[in-house]
């Protein structure tokens, strides 16, 4: 038997021309038909599924005629038809990974080596040297099976090509990569049994086969074709990439497209190529690159293109233009598609991990627990139940849940850890069971299993959590589930066991490399790699990302893989991959009608370099008298909006009239009616932050606490020891502080120092007559101001830090702050605080003195701030307090009219817009 190739220049005809080349072998004698028009006796081999539709669709226009079509698959679908070979089992790509991690770990100078500081740091490098195993055996398989000698020296003479200083340094990656891939050359190597299988099928060939590809054939394609050809007839239907066959300009703007730079520079064609379909578009910045990218297929679409490609060189522009389509109703069919990590469904994954590596971190078990993939938790049911019997899950409840949970945990500043998050939700019963739950779920993750054992019990955290039923009707989510299935079958074999940190960096990983691709809804606009266009013709092309950064894309060598190396070895080497790349590009140009080049002229202020391949091809236009290449610049859909002058805000709500009022949500009133409409009637207020570094705020609830304690434990001890009881509640009140808290040892430090004058000051109001008669007392009051029930009245509510009374029966309001004695005077005199008189309200019987007590040292010392005539101003407050509410329930206005000192940090100044109209 014997073999012929067919070279064909690269154009949009290509598949008319290999059908007519089909068409006349096929009728010849040497390729006999079984009858008229039957052309099922003969095999064609294509590169994706999507060439044997275009060489099926070519056929039949080329024939006219009704016939019976040839068998057209890739050489994958030819290998899934073999009967399976039971006797030898194929390593999955996770088991083959995981296996040669657990035997790296055990090399304590492959750390070294590699500056790993953790075991997970070398995972990376058991992809690389399984990558590289991959390449090894994709080039020298085929003559390793022939004479294993020869390829060792093959090596070693690869090796010698590095420089004597090199070579010595580099000896240990050397034998590490050497070593790997002897390793991996066994029979359950995947690449090895395909090598196989394609062998079984030339040796047993039947029919005769057209091969047709883009690019020359592989070593082990070759190795193949050549078994294939001593069989049966063997036709090559290649892209022809002679100097001859390229017109100009492309031929002489590019002579990195053929194999012999001189002898194709004398060969080059004097037909000259028509560039004027070729248009360039330089943008200012990314969004623009984004926005003229996505008119430009808008326009398309419109005139009538029915087939659109989107080249995605630059993968976040192309992101950015794929998210302007969708907004337009325009679907694109990714075909590159998009890591599985970047989706929601991953992030609830990753979710779970980290609330268990961090042992329930506040911050990522809230962001658990909002995942639209997590359930809430039903009353009396377990999630595993939930599940089970397909419960319906009230999201409006499971959103109170968390919000509850939430609002909990930031007031309490909990920072973390499961036992203090439960303590915490004492008091929510509910919350509480549903935290409890994923607690001892996250309880299973602990110790060290194999990757099976980890793969199972996350499946059942899926199970038990409710989220498998919510994964599963996403097509994201079924994906992952169906790579943790596989898991748990591909490595059922292995051995090894592993700790929850590795099995979290290995998923990772898995879902850092697969691909997202969802379903293909629009077929109007695809997305696809350089590469991906391949033989293919659209009815127009757009190209993101046409700078030099980005085209050609620059691969980074792989340890010590130089080109010499790879060149030695047989391995694809820098300048084969970007002279493919050029020859992919050039097949675009050359095959599509309509091609926009787009790329971001200025980045981040500097000037960003158009591809050298352009530049390149514009030189060449010029030297031959032609027209640089056309500029595009599509007109961007314009939307005429009329201004609106904003006006100060007057909100009137008498529906959301406060029914309670706490001393700061007056103030806030006071200070400005619009944040109190916004905070406090809105409920719009901002959550507490979590912080682990303790505030002010902090501090005084501190003393609060430590006052009341020993104001209660007072009447038991002497004088004398007033001053060492006192340091030894604080010191067990900061120990415990101190334990979650370490920076608060300085607010420690600081009170310590005010103790002793704090018992002097409280001995001296004891010997004045007051005597301390309550602290921190949560305290309601109704005022009513008329007979018309609820609507005019309105409930006081805070917390009293302390009451005293003296000898005469009467009583003093006292209210601690952090403070100086002189800060706190001023305050009194400036008029503007009402927290006082607001706690004299709040008490509800008769208050004959109030004062501040400084807990701030003032030149050593400590004291008190007594307001004057407190109980006229008082009953000014009760007056006051009562016509603001009323007037809010009259639907008076509430306007934004806060002095700048209270606009500089309200939260409410963006609803506001302060600043926009004044």
């Amino acid at each position: 038997m014997r073999s012929s190739t067919e070279l064909i220049a690269a154009s949009g005809n290509f598949w008319q021309q290999a059908a007519h080349r089909f068409v006349l072998d096929v009728v010849s004698p040497v390729w006999p038909l079984t009858s008229a028009n039957d052309y099922s006796a003969v095999r064609v081999v294509v590169p994706t599924f999507e060439h044997a539709q275009l060489f099926l669709k070519a056929l039949a226009q080329e024939l006219q005629i009704n016939f019976i079509p040839p068998r057209i698959q890739t050489m994958f679908a030819w290998v899934e038809m073999l009967p399976p070979q039971t006797h030898k089992r194929v390593s999955a790509p996770s088991e083959r990974l995981m296996s040669l991690y657990a035997g790296l770990r055990q090399h304590a100078w492959l750390k070294k080596l590699f500056t790993a500081r953790r075991n997970t740091d070398l995972l990376p490098l058991a992809q690389t040297l399984l990558s590289l195993s991959d390449e090894l055996t994709q080039a020298l398989l085929a003559s390793v099976l022939d004479d294993r000698e020869q390829t060792t020296q093959r090596w070693h003479t690869a090796l010698a090509q590095l420089p004597q200083p090199t070579q010595k340094i580099l000896s240990e990656e050397a034998q590490l990569v050497w070593t790997i891939w002897q390793s991996q050359l066994d029979e359950h190597d995947a690449i090895g049994q395909t090598h196989q299988q394609w062998l079984r099928i030339a040796q047993q060939a039947q029919e005769p086969l057209v091969w047709i590809s883009p690019t020359a054939p592989n070593a082990l394609e070759q190795a193949f074709l050549d078994v294939y050809s001593k069989k049966k007839k063997l036709l090559m239907i290649l892209l022809d990439w002679r100097a001859k066959s390229i017109t100009q300009p492309y031929a002489s703007a590019w002579p990195n497209l053929f194999e012999d730079v001189n002898s194709g520079q004398q060969q080059f064609t004097l037909d000259q190529a028509d560039v004027s379909h070729i248009r360039l578009c330089e943008a200012s910045s990314l969004e623009d690159e984004a926005q003229q990218g996505a008119q430009t297929i808008i326009d398309w679409l419109q005139a009538g293109r029915q087939s659109i490609a989107v080249i995605a060189q630059d993968r976040v522009v192309a992101r950015r233009i794929r998210a302007l389509l969708e907004r337009a109703q325009v679907f694109v069919a990714d075909e590159t598609g998009w890591k599985l990590s970047t989706t929601r469904a991953a992030a609830a994954i990753a979710a779970w991990f980290e609330v268990v590596a961090t042992r329930a971190d506040t911050m990522a078990l809230l962001d658990l627990l909002k995942s639209p993939y997590l359930p809430g938790g039903l009353p009396g049911v377990s999630a595993k139940d939930a599940a089970r019997i397909d419960a319906v899950i009230d999201m409006n409840a499971k959103a109170d849940a968390v919000m509850h949970i939430e609002l909990a945990l930031r007031r309490a500043n909990v920072l973390g850890g499961w036992e203090a998050i439960l303590s915490t939700l004492d008091s929510k019963p509910d919350e509480r069971k549903w935290i409890a739950a994923l607690a001892r779920q996250a309880a299973g993750f602990s110790g060290r299993k194999s990757i099976s054992d980890w793969s199972r019990a996350s499946i059942q955290m899926l199970y038990e959590s409710g989220m498998h039923p919510q994964l599963q009707a996403d097509s994201a989510g079924s994906q992952i589930i169906q790579l943790l299935q596989a898991l748990t079958e591909d490595c059922q074999q292995m051995e090894a066991t592993f700790s929850f940190s590795e099995w979290r960096a290995f998923i990772n990983l898995q879902l850092e490399n697969a691909p997202y691709i969802t379903a293909r809804i629009d077929k109007r606009v695809f997305m696809l790699p350089l590469n991906g266009a391949r033989l293919r013709r659209f009815d127009a092309v757009l190209l993101v990302g046409a700078d030099a950064a980005h085209l050609p894309s620059q691969a980074q060598e792989v340890l010590f893989f130089t080109n010499a190396v790879r060149r030695e070895c047989g391995l694809t080497t820098r300048e084969q991959r970007q002279q493919q790349q050029l020859r992919d590009f050039t097949e675009l140009l050359l095959s599509n009608p309509e091609v926009v080049l787009s790329w971001q002229g200025q980045q981040q202020g500097e000037h960003n370099p158009v591809s050298p391949w352009l530049a390149q091809l514009n030189l060449a236009l010029e030297r031959n008298g032609s027209e640089a290449l056309l500029k595009h610049h599509p007109m961007l859909s314009t939307v005429n909006l009329q201004s609106e002058t904003l006006q100060q805000p007057r909100p009137a709500a008498a529906i959301l009239a406060p029914t309670t009022l706490s001393s700061s949500g007056y103030s806030s009133l006071l200070a400005c009616p619009y944040q109190f409409f916004a905070r406090r009637m809105l409920r719009l207020d901002a959550l507490d932050e979590l912080s682990d570094m303790p505030e002010k705020r902090d501090y005084g609830d501190w003393l609060h606490a430590i006052l009341k304690t020993y104001h209660d434990q007072l009447s038991a001890h002497q004088p004398e020891d007033r001053v060492q009881l006192l340091r030894d509640i604080s010191t067990q009140r900061f120990d415990d502080i101190l334990k979650r808290s370490p920076a608060a040892l300085g607010y420690s430090v600081r009170w310590n120092k005010v103790i002793p004058e704090y018992v002097a000051w409280a001995n001296q109001r004891e010997a004045d007559g007051w005597q301390f008669e309550i602290g921190e007392d949560w305290r309601e009051r109704t005022l009513i101001w008329s007979d018309q029930g609820e609507d005019a009245s309105i409930v006081l509510r805070g917390r009293i830090d302390r009451i005293d009374k003296n000898q005469h029966g009467e009583y003093a309001v006292l209210d601690y702050k952090t403070k100086t004695q002189t800060a706190l005077i001023k305050r009194l005199k400036e008029g503007e605080d009402q927290q006082l008189p607001f706690y004299g309200l709040l008490a509800n019987q008769t208050i004959a003195a109030a004062s501040y007590v400084a807990l701030e040292l003032d030149k050593g010392k400590i004291g008190a701030a007594a307001a004057d005539n407190f109980s006229d101003w008082t009953n000014v407050l009760e007056v006051d307090i009562k016509s603001n509410m009323q007037a809010i329930r009259d639907n008076t206005p509430l306007p934004a009219q806060g002095t700048e000192l209270v606009c500089q940090y309200c939260e409410m100044r963006g609803l506001c817009r302060k600043g926009a109209w004044s």
